[in-house]
């Protein structure tokens, strides 16, 4: 070791005590001269040369050579920065691998550490152990084995979506360490876990343990439920980034809905936390999937959104508020508009208004007989959730029985004290069915009920029936119609018939049955009566990223409450009609190692300097040819020969150096797409330009391969033709070089389609990518631009065609301009518009997600409806089979204006003869 530096073979360093025996030798005088008298040398006195010739090595060339060769001399010695260094024992080695969600960030180096570890061990015979604190329980004690072969599932090994787990006993688990002192080495995720004091107290008894922080500050993102749902950033450091709220659009593309600014922060014991509130409309928070945090790939990162985060919007109808101050309490509208004023968006009207106002929810407080009963059945049929409170109106109603959208036969006339059908004293509340939508709620003792609308008996009643009176007789009903649900309340939403309305259990039965608004349709939600488990039906791995739920059994309610586990992953779990998600994420709390050696934050062990020192040495060699040659006699044109030699450009890239893809898109002229970091869009544009790739194979000679994914600042674009490029507004500008490269790509022959996407939502308030496509492509030698003529040869260069659309239509698009004054020769149908290919071709109709096609050759992407979406479907592969005939062959169609004065020439070659 040479203070940070470690060197694989020292022993060539003793080459360095030759650098004082070089420097002697270079400055070595050459033999004096013989004198030898002659009488004209007299002639010559005054007489300066002009290029003079140094007598010996100038000091700053001789440090140059020294400084090469010392160069080489590391360079062969084997250097690293900050190797690992062997620790020289002898004895047994663990390995612990913390492997929960806070491990996924730097996961990759992480196992290159234990990968290093490992292979030191099994290089000096030593048996080794690795533990995966991942929170599966290992039965018996850990097992001590060569260390290569742990090296496989070692490699195999992935993080998970809940939090590190420790074994419960660190003594059963080391029974069987070998003898000798054990060496630990802890890669650890820097927070603190169950069990971990007491596994770093057994591990120092027994030998040194080695501590390896986290490369990077960690962040996590946790929900705070309650009447205003909010979420909560906790992180190590004291950065801010944004919240990515995500969802689907109204197309159904999952992509970024919103961004969310976390608050301001509160700092203790090293955390910071920062509350972020979502306060979004209703109409996009209820199309959110997730909340994830931007620049972070870890399930504890990401929070699912259930029905805790989705904010309805409820319509109230019913009797104004009276006016006079005191009788505010005897409304209907008053009690329900405190009790969901706090969790949804309260809309009052008329029914006509409230139903123009398309709520999720509309409550109805005793109304009978509406003029609007069509158009609320229409509604309620197409998924709404109507709920209604009996009263006295309805009670009196003559024709009660003829009342659509009730979900059981009421009797006329109700239930009340000392009336016809009473009881003698008011009635509690019965305990909720355990299966039911109210489960897990408490009725209080002290909620009375007076009076009731009856329903009359039925076979199906006890199954409509979600609470029931003491007595059995129903309190709230409920039927499906269509695929929506009816709601019925016996009572009144006042407490004119009951203290219900005054209580907290009227605040979460009303929450209850909001929540399940539109979550199911009704062929799938027909009995919601299930046992008291959750059952997974999306679950994330360590990363965030979600799949579907295989082979996981149900969750029982009590072990969900307890968070993330092995048998319960993060995701979202389902019981009848209600979404629960279970996030990783939470509080941090730093871990600390007493006893231990913790090495520090984001070193990187063993990084290989001898490629750079050798780089250096030819640099330094260079340059003493430069030197040599500016002192040399002919020095300056020596100068000026070796300076153009350096700047001399990079040759352009053979099929040898631009790697086996660009080579292979050159060789099978395949279709190239721009690379833009989000996983999704590059996905669609591999699925689109495959599938346009399989219709050309179909429809033309062009047989192109598998498309080519582009990375503008490293790949070279002089093999390509064409390349489709979509615009995002998260996507970063290219480098200097890879303007060079496009600029040069479109001199050349070369067409982009920059396709923006957004062709239809930029009308309705959508994402209007104008102002990323101008950013992006400012620096572009772009042509002025046009919509396509309708005598374009694009718009006939194989089919005959007057739109372009994609999965969008109806949006212009454009491509260079016309010279000015063109005009179409006689007998030819378009005019000569361009000798050449348009550069460039913009447009907003998503193209890709048209031509996409998923592995088994079907459509990745719905089109409008019915035959009229596969019609466009259809029409948006033509304009893509035009388009790369148009790259690929040129105007040759349009060179039609040339065949009258061809013919002309070839008629007089004949007459003339030869």
């Amino acid at each position: 070791m040479l203070g940070p530096i470690g060197f694989a073979a020292p022993w060539v360093l003793t080459a360095l005590i030759a650098l004082p025996v070089l420097w002697v030798i270079l400055r070595a005088m050459p033999p004096a001269p013989r004198q030898v008298a002659f009488p004209g040398v007299a002639l010559l006195r005054g007489l300066i040369d002009k290029v003079p010739v140094a007598r010996r090595t100038p000091w700053w060339l001789l440090l140059l050579r020294l400084a090469t060769v010392a160069g080489m001399i590391l360079a062969f010695a084997g250097p690293s920065w900050k190797p690992v260094v062997p620790t020289g024992q002898s004895g047994p080695l663990l390995v612990v691998l913390d492997a929960g969600w806070a491990a996924a960030p730097d996961w990759p180096a992480r196992l290159t550490r234990a990968e290093a570890a490992l292979s030191d061990a099994a290089a000096n015979g030593r048996p080794a152990a690795l533990m995966l604190a991942d929170g599966r329980a290992v039965p018996g004690a850990l097992p001590f084995a060569p260390a290569d072969t742990l090296l496989a599932s070692l490699r195999a090994a992935q993080p998970v979506s809940w939090g590190t787990g420790l074994p419960e006993d660190p003594a059963a688990a080391l029974a069987a360490t070998p003898e000798g002192q054990l060496e630990t080495l802890w890669i650890t995720d820097g927070l603190d876990h169950p069990d971990r004091a007491a596994w770093l107290s057994a591990l120092t008894d027994r030998g040194p343990v080695t501590v390896v922080p986290p490369a990077r500050a960690l962040r996590s993102l946790s929900l705070h439920a309650g009447d205003t749902p909010s979420l909560t950033l906790s992180a190590m450091d004291d950065s801010a980034p944004a919240i990515l709220a995500i969802g689907p659009d109204p197309q159904g593309v999952e992509r970024e809905l919103a961004r969310l600014t976390p608050g301001d922060a509160a700092t203790v014991a090293g955390i910071s936390t920062r509350p972020t509130a979502i306060d979004l409309p209703p109409e996009l928070r209820n199309r959110i999937t997730r909340f994830q945090v931007e620049g972070e790939a870890h399930a504890g990162a990401v929070v699912l959104a259930d029905d805790r985060v989705k904010r309805r919007k409820v319509g109230l109808v019913g009797e104004a508020d009276r006016q006079a101050e005191g009788q505010v309490l005897l409304s209907q509208l008053h009690y329900l508009r405190q009790a969901l004023a706090p969790t949804t968006d309260v809309v009052e009207g008329g029914l006509g208004d409230v139903l123009n106002a398309a709520p999720d929810v509309i409550v109805l407080a005793d109304q009978v007989d509406l003029a609007e009963a069509d158009d609320l059945s229409a509604w309620v049929e197409d998924g709404g959730l109507l709920i209604r409170f009996a009263g006295p109106r309805m009670a009196a109603f003559e024709e009660l029985q003829a009342e659509p959208l009730l979900p059981v036969a009421l009797r006329q006339g109700g239930r009340d004290i000392g009336g016809a059908l009473s009881w003698g004293d008011p009635r509690g509340i019965a305990p909720f069915a355990a299966d039911g939508v109210f489960a897990g709620l408490t009725p209080p003792e002290e909620v009375a009920i007076r009076a009731q609308l009856m329903a009359q008996p039925a076979p199906d009643l006890a199954e409509k029936t979600l609470a029931a009176l003491s007595d059995n007789t129903p309190l709230v009903t409920r039927a499906r119609a269509g695929q929506g649900q009816v709601v019925l309340f016996h009572v009144t939403a006042n407490a004119e018939w009951s203290n219900l309305p005054i209580s907290g259990l009227f605040v979460e039965m009303l929450n209850r049955l909001v929540q399940t608004a539109r979550v199911s349709p009704a062929a799938e939600a027909a009995d919601d009566r299930e046992q008291p488990f959750w059952t997974p039906e999306t679950v994330l791995d360590g990363f965030g990223r979600a799949s579907p739920a295989e082979g996981l059994a149900p969750v029982a309610a009590a072990d969900l409450a307890l968070g993330p586990g092995p048998d319960r992953p993060a995701g979202i779990y389902a019981a009848g009609e209600r979404r629960v998600a279970l996030n990783a994420g939470g509080p941090l709390a730093l871990a600390k190692w007493p006893g231990a050696r913790v090495e520090a934050a984001g070193t990187t062990g063993g990084r290989d300097l001898t490629g750079a020192l050798l780089a250096l040495a030819a640099l330094l060699l260079a340059a003493d040819a430069l030197g040599s040659a500016l002192i040399a006699r002919g020095g300056r044109a020596a100068a000026v020969a070796v300076l153009a030699l350096l700047a001399q450009p990079v040759p352009p890239a053979t099929a040898q150096d631009i790697g086996p893809e660009l080579a292979r898109a050159a060789n099978e002229v395949a279709l190239a797409y721009v690379v833009t970091g989000d996983d999704r869009i590059d996905e669609t544009s591999r699925e689109g330009l495959r599938g346009l790739s399989a219709v050309l194979a179909q429809r033309t000679s062009v047989e192109p391969g598998e498309p080519v994914a582009i990375d503008l600042d490293r790949d070279d674009l002089s093999v390509l033709t064409f390349l489709y490029w979509p615009i995002t507004d998260t996507q970063a500008p290219p480098s200097p070089q890879a303007y060079v490269r496009l600029n040069h790509f479109m001199r050349s022959g070369g067409m982009i389609l920059f396709d923006t996407r957004d062709g239809d939502v930029t009308g309705v308030g959508g994402p209007d990518m104008s102002q990323a496509l101008q950013a992006l492509a400012s620096p572009l030698e772009i042509p002025p631009l046009s919509p396509i003529p309708d005598d374009h040869v694009l718009t006939r260069s194989f089919y005959l065609l007057a739109d372009f659309p994609g999965r969008w239509q109806g949006n212009p698009v454009w491509l260079e301009a016309p010279p000015a004054g063109a005009e179409a020769a006689e007998g030819v149908p378009f005019r000569q518009l361009n000798d050449g290919v348009s550069p460039v071709v913009i447009g907003g109709n998503s193209w890709a997600e048209a031509w996409a096609v998923d592995e088994n050759g079907f459509a990745a992407f719905p089109i409008g409806r019915g035959w009229e979406g596969e019609q466009q479907r259809e029409m948006a592969y033509r304009f893509g089979v035009n388009l790369l005939m148009y790259v690929l062959t040129g105007n040759y169609k349009s060179d039609q204006v040339h065949v009258p004065a061809l013919l002309d020439r070839m008629r007089v070659e004949e007459t003339l003869g030869p």
